[in-house]
């Protein structure tokens, strides 16, 4: 074994977290782990997946659940589009009689990169397949001194090369869970303790003073802002809810009535406004209860701002085409972006000023 592998391998065992997808070959289980920790940290995904497994303990049951409530599970871990994948995936799955067991049938799933098929195929199959993340990716970069940009063509070849040329074929999996748990771990972004890395001695990086320069990426993703400006209409018992279905953020998730504008708009300018025109004609007898505004949310390319309106109605509340009357009995049914689970969370348990800065 490679002197770099057999020192990897040391230090795995007495360093490993104990998560509780390392400890099946259940593809199914490996594979929803994978999607879940997809752009999310492990701490708070491992709540997810066991609620998830909980609720949906075999493909079947997956593919059999309505989408809202795959949804409604998967709400505040953002990018939604992976909940809609699975459910999709888990359909064909259920479909084909059984979970494909190549990495190219495992590629093949809606939702599976190269990374994720190469982790399922070894975790569950033993096939030794170099699973490659960005924490692989800081590793290898960083051993070897490659200081093409990781988000390159050939930066990423290089990277794949590497990490396959040492990958025991007997032990794929242990190879690759220590490598990813070394760079989450030992090999962090920033500020790592070198003096105490079992690769110091191999890393080309620390050799050139260059380990807070590795890795390289030459692209840098351009961040938008949005302008949302949302309706809380509602009566007592129940409120107003839309369900997002264009092909954008938070796809199939329901929210407030929107009015979305290229500027920050004010409250003035907002109820002159020929959209907030045609709700104030619609709705019948409303008190104003206030807004909150300069309310950020931040998503991976982009920062929304939000301003949030409250029109009480008295008497019956109207539900327009496109949109539902919710009980407020009967939200937890509904899968709901974080920033508007939040503002309704505060209106309903204490609708004062000081609670409303907190929310911001």
């Amino acid at each position: 074994m490679d002197e770099i592998v057999a020192r990897l391998f040391s230090w795995y065992d007495g360093h490993c977290r104990d998560l509780p997808w390392r400890s099946t070959r259940n593809p199914y289980y490996i594979w929803i782990s994978e999607i879940i920790l997809q752009q999310t940290r492990v701490a708070q995904g491992y709540d997810y997946f066991v609620r998830f497994i909980e609720r949906f303990p075999t493909v079947e049951a997956l593919a059999v659940a309505p989408e809202d409530e795959v949804m409604r599970l998967w709400q505040g871990l953002g990018y939604y589009s992976r909940a809609r994948n699975l459910h999709h995936a888990a359909k064909w799955i259920v479909s084909m009689g059984h979970f494909p067991d190549t990495y190219d049938a495992i590629r093949s799933l809606r939702g599976v990169g190269d990374y994720t098929a190469a982790a399922i195929a070894s975790f569950a199959f033993d096939i030794p397949k170099a699973a490659v993340d960005g924490n692989v990716c800081r590793v290898w970069s960083r051993v070897f001194g490659i200081d093409e940009p990781i988000d390159s063509v050939r930066g990423k070849k290089l990277i794949v090369e590497a990490a396959q040329a040492l990958l025991p074929v007997e032990q794929a999996a242990k190879y690759n869970q220590a490598v990813m748990e070394f760079g989450a771990l030992q090999c962090v972004s920033r500020n790592p303790d070198c003096t105490v890395c079992p690769l110091a001695h191999k890393c080309m990086a620390l050799a050139q003073d260059r380990v807070e320069g590795l890795p390289v990426k030459s692209h840098k993703v351009k961040v938008t802002s949005r302008y949302l400006t949302y309706l809380y209409i509602h009566t007592d018992e129940a409120l107003l809810l839309h369900k997002r279905t264009a092909d954008d953020i938070w796809k199939n998730l329901y929210e407030l009535p929107l009015v979305e504008t290229s500027e920050p708009i004010g409250a003035e300018a907002f109820f002159a406004t020929e959209e907030f025109s045609q709700w104030h004609k619609m709705l019948p007898h409303y008190a104003y209860r206030g807004g909150v505004e300069g309310v950020k949310h931040v998503l991976s390319h982009r920062v929304l701002h939000a301003t949030f309106h409250d029109l009480e109605v008295q008497g019956v509340l109207p539900s327009p085409e496109g949109f539902v009357l919710v009980p407020f009995g009967e939200l937890h049914r509904y899968a709901l972006p974080r920033l508007i689970e939040r503002y309704i969370q505060v209106q309903k348990n204490d609708n004062n000023t000081s609670n409303m800065k907190r929310f911001v």
